[in-house]
């Protein structure tokens, strides 16, 4: 068996993507887009040279994009195989990459008319539509904790991650010259203490192990220190009728922070004032948690036998159209709004960020992880001037961080996930961090376990 990465590797937290070879078969675990940096799109290609042909399954971890947006790529080269995942993973993945293939092209639409009123040619989406469509029908559901045979003689196990709506972690066994191999996938780990979802369920034997290092150098805030955060500067927006402006991850966050909205308001910890949710994609994901309450921890399922979510998000208001988006330009506060995407890389936040950094009242919170150059990672470091749309923005706006929100496992939660495998002594690989959060992760396992974890560059290659 021989695994080779083909993203979140080399210091990258995005474009997930590793290719599983043995003598019968060849697989892919996750095919995701890399984000945020200047070099993203030329990195955004089909794995392995896009021989996509020789390539006999996918198996996906989990939904998010930089998990699954090159998945149109590999059917663009000739890929017709099963892509495995949960039931609530294909249909998150299905949303997922319908709306990125519907901003690429909106998005390029919108730059290629400057381009030709420079004489310039025009630029094609990464993918369209239609590729999506093509792709999605090979989507195959897997169940949790029973072993599947994914490809020839390679099979595997999903187990929770805890990170979002049916995120796994996988174990691959493949018997090769007489020897049964095991390696295992993280995906991106969830923290334990988070609402709504169940905790992550850890494997305990492996051969090679891939660990995510997103957060490897630091734990977050606690949970409940970072909500009375989050409400104390709502009741202060309120105070004072300014804007409260949440870059929000359509899946998952979105959710976390309705829900908490939800029982302060029904616990009278804030008084109800007007909520937009400014993300058709957030709406639809909302649908797909309802589909999927088996996936619950019990304080939440608990939460909605006890009361109404209906009456308790009453000055909840959707945005579904691109004109009531436009329309909270024009909106006196108090009012909080969420709006996609989440590390400000596009979508209907940037409007919103466009229109209200330059006002001090507003605040701006930051409720997840911002890849390096990405409009959101500039306004969590303190640049005082931003870019949006080809205009400098001065930025005067409260920007607060609330690491505690965040939907990726700190240090801490890292080590006691790895901790169930430790016994076992298995070669241990950090991808999907920057090179501090993996440097120090790798120092807390050797401390800890006696085991000296590597950290790749892009392309390398591990053999068992």
């Amino acid at each position: 068996m021989r695994i080779t990465l083909h993203g979140a590797a080399g210091g990258e937290v995005t474009g997930s993507a590793y290719l599983v070879e043995t003598s019968r078969a060849k697989a892919l675990v996750d095919c995701g887009l890399f984000q945020g940096g200047k070099d993203a799109d030329a990195k955004n290609r089909a794995p392995h040279d896009g021989e996509g042909r020789g390539l006999d399954a996918v198996l996906i971890t989990h939904g998010h994009l930089d998990h699954t947006g090159r998945l149109p790529l590999l059917t663009r080269a000739g890929f017709s195989g099963p892509i495995w995942a949960t039931p609530a993973t294909i249909e998150m993945t299905s949303l997922i990459l319908r709306d990125a293939a519907k901003i690429q092209v909106h998005d390029l639409e919108k730059h290629n008319r400057h381009r030709a009123r420079e004489g310039k040619p025009p630029l094609e989406p990464l993918y369209t539509p239609a590729e999506v469509e093509q792709t999605l029908p090979l989507m195959r559901a897997v169940p949790y904790l029973q072993p599947v045979e994914v490809a020839p003689g390679i099979h595997a196990e999903y187990t929770e991650a805890g990170h979002m709506l049916g995120s796994t972690s996988i174990r691959l066994t493949a018997q090769e010259n007489g020897r049964v191999h095991t390696a295992v996938f993280s995906g991106d780990l969830g923290p334990r203490t988070a609402p709504i979802l169940r905790d992550y369920e850890p494997f305990r034997e492996a051969d090679l192990v891939f660990l995510e290092s997103t957060y490897g150098d630091r734990d977050h805030r606690p949970f409940d220190e970072t909500v009375e955060q989050f409400f104390k500067i709502l009741e202060t927006a309120v105070r004072e009728r300014a804007k409260v402006i949440v870059p929000t991850f359509a899946v998952g966050r979105a959710q976390v922070l309705t829900v908490l909205l939800a029982w302060a308001f029904r616990e009278g910890r804030l008084k109800p004032f007007p909520v937009f949710l400014d993300s058709p994609m957030a709406l639809e994901a909302g649908r797909i948690y309802a589909r999927h309450m088996e996936l619950f921890d019990e304080n939440m399922r608990k939460f909605l036998r006890e009361g109404s979510l209906k009456h308790d998000l009453a000055t909840l208001r959707a945005s579904a159209s691109a004109e009531e988006s436009k329309a909270l330009n024009d909106l006196q506060g108090p009012c909080l709004i969420m709006a996609g995407a989440g590390m400000c890389t596009g979508g209907r936040i940037l409007h919103h960020l466009r229109h209200n950094l330059s006002r001090p009242e507003t605040h701006v919170l930051i409720v997840g992880h911002q890849s390096r150059e990405s409009l959101g990672r500039r306004l969590v470091e303190g640049d005082s001037v931003v870019n949006i749309f080809g205009e400098k923005i001065v930025v005067r706006a409260q920007v607060h961080t609330l690491g505690g929100f965040s939907a990726h496992a700190g240090q801490t939660d890292l080590r006691t996930w790895f901790e169930a495998l430790a016994p076992a002594k298995p070669r241990t690989v950090l991808t999907h961090g920057e090179d501090g959060p993996r440097t120090a992760l790798a120092g807390l396992l050797r401390a800890r376990f006696g085991l000296d974890a590597e950290r790749p560059a892009l392309g390398a290659s591990f053999a068992l």
